[in-house]
């Protein structure tokens, strides 16, 4: 059986009695279009189903108005935040952004140059690295690579900034915290493996003591078990926990002894989750501006589009926010 033919802007012209260039002015909510005829065509457009051919009309006009970005396959954690960011800039621009996912042996260039020469879309944002490299025109539009995910959907780049687990260190120490536990994400991870060199190197650099670096793989039964199985005369008075869910099974664990937070144990988490401040104690962690990285990245996009430079010296995405869960160290 064939496929029924797609409608053409033809066929509206003809159903609604009026010639295929008052459709498309009208299409293109061209106000010298009247009333009566604007409805004709519309009542024809609902009726045959007909959708404008966007590649056509990018081939004619060389604008679509619409922009890709490229996301990998993977098992990381959702970039929504990312993703609102970028789109709220493009809108803000007058731009409609596509999410592309594609998988790992897609994102060697021919896919993406694919995309490019589509001409569907105006420029092609990626969020993870393109083997061509970073900023490039392997099609007949602009493409930019800006990292921030790898392969996996793995934070890295901004995501996995690690500076903030030095002040944490420091700010403990400042409280009086000599013995400290890192509980991290899963080692495999480029934000697990940053924040973990930062944590040892503070501690050194800071003259104080590791209770050790244990791998939870983002699990909080695994930070649960880890508190209980402390031994009972522990010296660790503060746990840095990769997360804020890994936090949170650091306090069940510690109330489970009978522990108080902060009186007896200090937590931190990462990530800034929104329950972390309605917590009793409401937890110290690192925010992350998710939504301003997707829109700078957007916004980067939009000045290679213009021909512009790119932007230099952008501010650190990552905030410290000191909350109850920590205080000074308890007597031990």
């Amino acid at each position: 059986m064939q496929n029924a033919r797609r409608p053409t802007i033809r066929d509206v012209a003809r159903l609604a009695g009026v010639s295929h260039q008052t459709v498309s002015r009208h299409l293109k909510h061209d106000p010298t279009v009247s009333p009566m005829l604007a409805a004709h065509i519309d009542q024809a457009v609902a009726q045959l189903d007909y959708r404008p051919n966007l590649v056509a009309r990018a081939m004619r006009n060389r604008s679509t108005g619409r922009l890709a970005l490229v996301l990998p396959a993977g098992d990381g954690r959702s970039p929504t935040e990312v993703l609102a960011g970028a789109n709220d800039a493009a809108q803000e621009a007058g731009f409609a952004l596509e999410v592309v996912t594609l998988p790992s042996g897609e994102l060697e260039g021919g896919r993406v140059a694919e995309l490019a020469d589509s001409g569907l879309y105006e420029a092609v944002l990626s969020l993870t690295d393109l083997a061509a490299g970073g900023r490039e025109r392997l099609g007949t539009v602009p493409i930019i690579s800006a990292p921030v995910y790898d392969r996996r959907l793995r934070g890295v780049g901004p995501l996995s900034e690690a500076n903030r687990m030095t002040e944490l260190v420091q700010g403990l120490a400042d409280l009086g915290h000599r013995e400290l536990l890192h509980l991290t994400g899963d080692r495999g991870h480029p934000s697990s493996q940053r924040r973990r060199e930062a944590y040892l190197h503070a501690v050194d650099d800071l003259g104080l003591r590791s209770a050790g670096v244990i791998d939870c793989g983002w699990d909080p039964e695994v930070a649960r078990r880890t508190i209980l199985e402390l031994p009972a005369d522990t010296a660790t008075t503060a746990v840095l926990a990769a997360d804020d869910v890994v936090a949170a099974g650091v306090i069940r664990g510690a109330r489970e002894r009978g522990w108080r937070i902060p009186e007896d144990l200090s937590v931190t988490g990462w990530d800034d989750l929104p329950l972390g401040a309605w917590m009793s104690p409401s937890l110290t962690t690192v925010s992350i501006d998710n939504h301003r990285l997707g829109a700078e990245l957007l916004e980067e996009l939009l000045r290679v589009m213009r021909g512009e430079d790119p932007a230099m010296n952008r501010p650190t995405i990552t905030r410290l926010v000191w909350r109850e869960s920590t205080g000074p160290a308890p007597a031990r």
